[in-house]
């Protein structure tokens, strides 16, 4: 990196200096008083992202940069450390200098003259990120001979090293105040060490003979966004004293003083994937666990062969039934694409906090096995905001002192024996925690709301840019998400596809319009072959698509597993649905019941114990503390699931039993009932829930199932079946909208209005022949309801379509415009944004269309007073002592922190919700609110009482382990 004197010795960044360009500070510590001149904070950030560009930039992303540039790599490299070196330049300012009264004195005493804080009121008008652009900017035009306007593609880098990028008017308005850049009467000395710190910063990067060439760029948003990124990186790291220390003190030379920097920090390298050889059999008996006997199946195998197919990155859209092993298609699919674009990582996005934890150990298991991982370590991340309390994530965090300070949170011109252990190769590393740095770990699991954030207007937007520029991503569930969600991945799939970011998307029950969306977004064109993908309705199937080429369709046969669904009507009527369960459960069987809201669970569940008995029904839905829930649905697979799982488990299947459920068995639950009974879901939500029925062979031709549930049955209630058109019951309606449910509806009309005399086969949904006609045509736009059912269905479609429209135009508030033309600079790019966006409910809410609600931490309070976490907590975390005067001991207070339960509807209302909230702040435990408690500081906490009860806000709240949540009005 590092010119030459005459002697043949690096040029050290003083040797070129005057002592006033030496003179200028960059950081201060007020505590140690210790600080660091600019000039050495320049040459540390330009030594870090040079050893970042080297040793741990995926390929993929610096592939991307070097397209852009004349000289491709070279050029690339030394653009990058270049504008590492500079991008602090804004603090050889009046307006930065002055904060720190004896260090101003020193410049002052070498002419660098300024006024007193107090005498520049207007000096925030210079955060430090913008004076170094507009100076960076005089110094290419003065110096260099460039247009001012085509400086910003490069100096806007410096003007957004804070995570803001300036607009337009903040950069008019610090031009329209010259004197907060260089004092007057003194703009010489100031232009002066100005200059001599960017003459030197030029020098010893290399690239001072490369600006005349560079006068033509016309770089791409991506481009700017992946080099904004790095230097942001590579400016954290160099402003970490414990890397990087403060005189006075260590003032090693260049080369020393980087090298141990770079061994404390120790960052892992990323991932250098090497394409499989030989045949998808062959690959997925290598890197999975598969049952004895299994073979690999039509999709899996298609999967590798389209990848294998494609030209360069691109997207790949897997269809396929519930069961049919999509999810680790996607990933041998990402080894192929991986290894073909440079990914360094790979990012797997799901619905759902639940969904990403029970992948997460899959995940690991795929990584141990995964070839091309570095030889230290390599960096793993779960990516949502509970992450700190999931065993498989803590155990790969470790220990040890934390390295690495929260130097994003610097101010803007401020200075067990049983449990599995982490292989050595995985780590979540100490300095790739946090919710800004935590998804530039190589390979992480999490929801899908951080992908959905890189379509957002938030702060430090690029760095999820880069953290998903690095990798190939995976989407699970794409079916899953709303208009106002759809908003935010397309703008994010429209990135990706510029970035050359690999996608696979998986889906059970993708509507035709939505995979033509889906690749238009990527691909960013609606041309040749979209209509064509947006009409198909083979199933399975896969989509590939690449940018400038024409989409494919790839067809396959299904696996052969086949489940012939009897659909059936059932009243709304808790003695109907008692006296059908008896029927066909009387010798024996397994059921599902499966409810759209949780009073209606709770509800059926209650009629259905004082007839069958407590012992024969079980509960679950969301309104679980947080180790509840996960407990229930560890319970599920261990009695429910594929039977080999069930025996490696120590599980056993009950002879009777009725499972009644929320929609949280829809997702990512490989269970397995005798019989199913649903509420009306709209369609693609009904063939998830049918994809719980005979899920698994159990004998020839299910012959060890229970005699009268050989036959795999859907029962269909929740309706009021007398009305024309049937009428959904209101708690349906409102959850899913009266449109979807009516299409859902119509589709199935023929099976649900045969006569009872009529064979099983009128009534059958065949699973998965019907999947695609019945999703295709649910979502369509042609008719499919009887003409009796025109002005209801009418009506429906108003109201659909202005719902959607208004989700539509919300989105829009805060969504990132698509890139822009090659050579724009990013100024503005997040104007009027959000500013953090936070993996919590409150940041999960900018890209889900939801209410505000509360999540509260639940406690028990004795009538003496004294705290405890709740007793029936299994692994020795319940019945914990909570001491109220002091932090409590760290495995009490994770057992808390893991009590969490977001609390329903009815606390969503503004009204309710601002009640509860101060409710709950009347009883806050100061002593938990210090680093000592830092699991649960600053957290509100539910007491319940000795009967588990509380009141709150107006209402009556109960908990059991047993049911969760219940909740009445108080009066």
């Amino acid at each position: 990196m590092s010119s030459m004197t005459p002697h043949g010795q690096p040029l050290t960044w003083a040797d070129a200096l005057s002592p006033a360009a030496r003179a200028v500070w960059a950081k201060h510590d007020f505590e140690s008083d210790g600080w660091l001149p600019l000039y050495r904070h320049m040459a540390d950030s330009a030594a870090v992202a040079d050893k970042l560009w080297d040793a741990w930039l995926p390929a993929q992303v610096r592939d991307h940069v070097s397209a852009a540039l004349p000289q491709g790599p070279d050029d690339a490299r030394l653009l990058a450390v270049w504008l590492a070196a500079t991008h602090d330049i804004g603090k050889a300012t009046p307006a930065f200098a002055c904060q720190v009264e004896h260090l101003a004195d020193d410049m002052r005493a070498h002419g660098l003259e300024m006024p007193l804080q107090k005498q520049m009121p207007d000096r925030n008008l210079a955060p430090h990120g913008l004076a170094g652009q507009l100076i960076l900017r005089d110094w290419l035009v003065d110096h260099h001979g460039w247009n001012p306007r085509d400086t910003h593609q490069l100096t806007i880098v410096a003007g957004g090293h804070h995570g803001v990028q300036p607009g337009y008017s903040a950069i008019a308005e610090l031009d329209r105040h010259p004197q907060l850049l260089r004092t007057p009467g003194h703009e010489t000395a100031w232009s002066t060490a100005q200059t001599e710190l960017l003459d030197t910063a030029a020098r010893v990067t290399g690239t001072a003979e490369r600006f005349s060439d560079w006068k033509s760029l016309k770089l791409p948003q991506t481009v700017q966004v992946l080099l904004s990124a790095l230097v942001i990186v590579a400016d954290w790291i160099a402003s970490n004293s414990d890397f990087f220390p403060y005189f006075p003190g260590e003032r090693s030379t260049d080369l020393e003083r980087t090298r141990e920097a770079w061994r404390l920090l120790d960052l892992p390298e990323q991932w250098k994937a090497e394409e499989p050889e030989g045949t998808a059999a062959e690959l997925f008996s290598e890197r999975f666990d598969l049952p004895e006997g299994a073979t690999v199946r039509p999709v899996q195998e298609q999967a590798v062969e389209a990848a294998r197919q494609m030209s360069g990155p691109g997207l790949m859209i897997v269809e396929a039934p519930m069961g049919e092993g999509k999810t680790e298609a996607a990933l041998a699919v990402a080894e192929i694409f991986a290894a073909r674009s440079g990914a360094g990582g790979c990012f797997v996005a799901l619905p759902t906090m639940a969904t990403s934890n029970a992948m997460f150990e899959r995940y690991l298991t795929w990584l141990e096995r995964l070839p091309g991982m570095p030889e230290e370590a390599a960096s793993v991340f779960l990516a949502h905001s509970k992450a700190h309390l999931n065993e498989e994530f803590t155990q790969l965090m470790g220990g040890g002192r934390r390295l690495a300070s929260d130097t994003d949170r610097d101010a803007e011109d401020g200075g067990s024996g049983n449990k599995r252990r982490a292989p050595a190769a995985l780590t979540a590393h100490r300095w790739l925690r946090g919710r800004k740095k935590g998804m530039l770990s190589s390979f992480a699991v999490g929801t899908v709301d951080q992908l959905l954030f890189t379509g957002l207007k938030s702060k430090h937007l690029a760095l999820r840019h880069l953290a998903m520029a690095g990798k190939v991503v995976v989407i699970d569930e794409a079916h899953a998400y709303d208009t106002y969600m759809n908003a935010y991945l397309d703008r994010a799939l429209s990135w990706l596809g510029r970035y050359g970011v690999p996608v696979v998307v998986l889906s059970a029950t993708l509507p035709a319009r939505r995979r033509r969306e889906l690749a238009e977004a990527y691909t960013g064109t609606s041309g040749e072959g979209c209509d064509e993908i947006g009409q198909a309705r083979a199933y399975p199937l896969i989509t590939t698509a690449e940018t400038g080429a024409v989409p494919r369709l790839h067809t396959l046969a299904a696996s052969g597993r086949a489940t012939d669904v009897v659909v059936e009507p059932l009243a709304d009527d808790l003695d109907v649905l008692t006296t059908r369960l008896e029927e066909a459960l009387s010798d024996g069987g397994c059921a599902l019941v499966v409810r759209n809201t949780v009073a209606r669970v709770h509800e059926a569940a209650a009629h259905l114990r004082a007839h069958f008995g407590s012992d024969t029904v079980t509960v679950t839905h969301s309104r679980f503390l947080a180790l509840d829930r996960a407990a229930n649905d560890d319970a599920l697979v261990a009695d429910y699931g594929p039977p080999a799982k069930v025996a490696d488990l120590g599980g056993e299947r009950p002879a009777r039993h009725i499972v009644v459920a929320s929609q949280v068995v829809e997702q990512s639950l490989d269970v397995d009932f005798d019989l199913l009974v649903t509420d009306l879901a709209p369609v693609d939500l009904m063939l998830q829930r049918m994809g719980r029925l005979h899920r698994h062979p159990r004998g020839q031709d299910q012959s060890d199932r229970p005699e009268r549930v050989r036959r795999a049955r859907c029962l269909v209630t929740g309706v009021d079946w007398s009305e024309v058109p049937p009428t959904p019951v209101r708690g349906s309606r409102t959850v899913y909208g009266e449109y979807a449910l009516l299409r859902a509806l119509a589709v199935l009309r023929t099976r649900l209005e045969a006569e009872s005399t009529d064979t099983d086969t009128v009534r059958t949904v065949r699973l998965p022949d019907d999947i695609s006609p019945l999703v295709q045509d649910a979502y369509g736009d042609g008719p499919i309801a009887p003409d009796t059912w025109e002005e209801a269905v009418a009506q429906a479609l108003g109201a659909h379509e202005t719902e959607q429209a208004g989700k539509e135009e919300k989105a829009q508030t805060f969504l990132l415009k698509p890139a822009a033309r090659d050579g724009r600079a990013l100024i503005g790019w997040i104007e009027a944004g959000v500013g953090d966006a936070e993996d919590t409910q409150a940041g999960k809410a900018q890209v889900r269309d939801t209410r505000d609600s509360l999540e509260v931490l639940v406690a028990r309070r004795a009538a003496d007073g004294t705290v405890t976490t709740v007793p029936w907590l299994a692994d020795g975390r319940g019945g914990l002592d909570l001491p109220t005067d002091s932090a409590p001991p760290p495995a009490a207070a994770r057992a808390l922190a893991a009590s969490a339960l977001r609390l329903p509807y009815q606390f969503t209302f503004p009204k309710e919700l601002d009640q509860a909230i101060a409710e709950l702040e009347t009883d806050v435990v100061h002593a938990w609110q210090t680093k000592d408690a830092h699991w649960i500081a600053e957290e509100l906490v539910l007491f319940l009482d000795e009967d588990d009860r509380a009141e709150l806000a107006g209402f009556r709240l109960h908990y059991t382990p047993t049911d969760g949540l219940e909740v009445h009005r108080a009066d």
